[in-house]
C-alpha cells in the first residue's frame, strides 16, 4: 500500500461517517460535504492504485531487462 491509497481511504472513511451525521441531523450541508468527501477518497485510492500498477510493471521490465543481460 502506497501513501495516496492509504489518505484516500482515510479520506472516503471520513466522508462515509460526515454523510452518516448529516442523515442523523437532517443536515443536507452536512450530508453533500460528505458525499463529496467520500468520492475525493476514492479517486485518491484510485491514483494510488495506479501508481502501485506502474511500480509493478516497472519492476517486471527491470527483472526481464535483467534477465536478458546475464
Amino acid at each position: 500500500m502506497n501513501k495516496d491509497q492509504i489518505k484516500g481511504k482515510v479520506e472516503e472513511i471520513k466522508g462515509d461517517v460526515k454523510q452518516r451525521i448529516g442523515g442523523a441531523t437532517k443536515d443536507r450541508s452536512t450530508q453533500g460535504e460528505g458525499w463529496l468527501e467520500e468520492k475525493k477518497g476514492q479517486v485518491r485510492q484510485g491514483i494510488g492504485d495506479l501508481k502501485e500498477e506502474v511500480k509493478r510493471e516497472d519492476e517486471r521490465d527491470l527483472d526481464r531487462d535483467l534477465g536478458r543481460k546475464t
